[in-house]
């Protein structure tokens, strides 16, 4: 399972065979979660950080009445919480929103590992910057985006994430999420996605049933979401191999 993550990597970076074999050793014993639970409450000290091997997790935070916002989703191959090695605590929660396998890998072995690879280290920063940038795209989408086209972009940023990691296809990819996952994720009322997912659908661009995203017409989907995938730096490596090139 760990090579969903040695290929989010390479997608974007070279690694040599001795930082894939580091890491691989990095990498502790798996855990099963089951689907809608927290792992991970805001606030408590942490000395590990979760690697996603199976299934998708969320980081959320919920209102005193139940109102619940998710901020991001996490496939296989993403770390969840890399950001909590310098924070050892985090202002939200993580949940599995499908049953899940998880990695814990101990702050210190990820030390470890910086220390002996330093370019390792600039890899995990820019994953961590990674993930700020996919994080302002969604606040866009929240703060601008009608509903229709804030659907569409997710499924848009879920093909690219989901195609790097081997786990999409030409014309689509699984996704066991409910209307009512979708709608938290977007800050919509399950209604309102309904609707949009029908108006999709009539308009010959994507279907969603049975746990599978069918995506007929991408051009489309792209247009009607104005979905630019720049944010999610899919560009050659600028990363040295050598760790101190100057």
């Amino acid at each position: 399972m760990i090579a969903r993550h040695i290929a989010r990597i390479r997608a974007r970076h070279p690694l040599s065979a001795e930082e894939e074999q580091a890491i691989r050793a990095t990498i502790g014993p798996a855990l099963d979660v089951p689907a809608h639970r927290t792992f991970i409450e805001p606030g408590v000290r942490l000395d590990q950080s979760i690697l996603i091997l199976d299934g998708i997790a969320a980081r959320y935070k919920d209102l005193r009445d139940g109102q619940r916002q998710v901020t991001a989703l996490h496939i296989p191959g993403d770390f969840a919480d890399l950001h909590s090695f310098t924070l050892k605590r985090l202002d939200h929660a993580l949940m599995a929103m499908t049953p899940c396998r998880i990695a814990p890998v101990p702050h210190a072995r990820i030390a470890e590992l910086v220390e002996r690879f330093p370019r390792l280290e600039r890899l995990y920063w820019f994953s961590t910057n990674l993930d700020a940038s996919m994080h302002r795209e969604w606040v866009l989408s929240m703060g601008v985006r009608d509903a229709l086209a804030r659907i569409a972009h997710l499924f848009c940023e879920l093909q690219v994430r989901l195609n790097l990691v081997g786990l999409g296809d030409g014309d689509g990819y699984a996704l066991d999420l409910s209307q009512t996952d979708l709608a938290e994720c977007r800050g919509l009322t399950p209604v309102h996605v309904n609707r949009s997912l029908r108006r999709l659908r009539e308009m010959g661009v994507l279907t969603f049933r049975n746990g599978r995203v069918e995506i007929t017409d991408p051009a489309a989907l792209r247009a009607i979401a104005e979905f630019d995938p720049d944010y999610l730096y899919l560009d050659p490596d600028y990363l040295y191999l050598d760790p101190d090139p100057l």
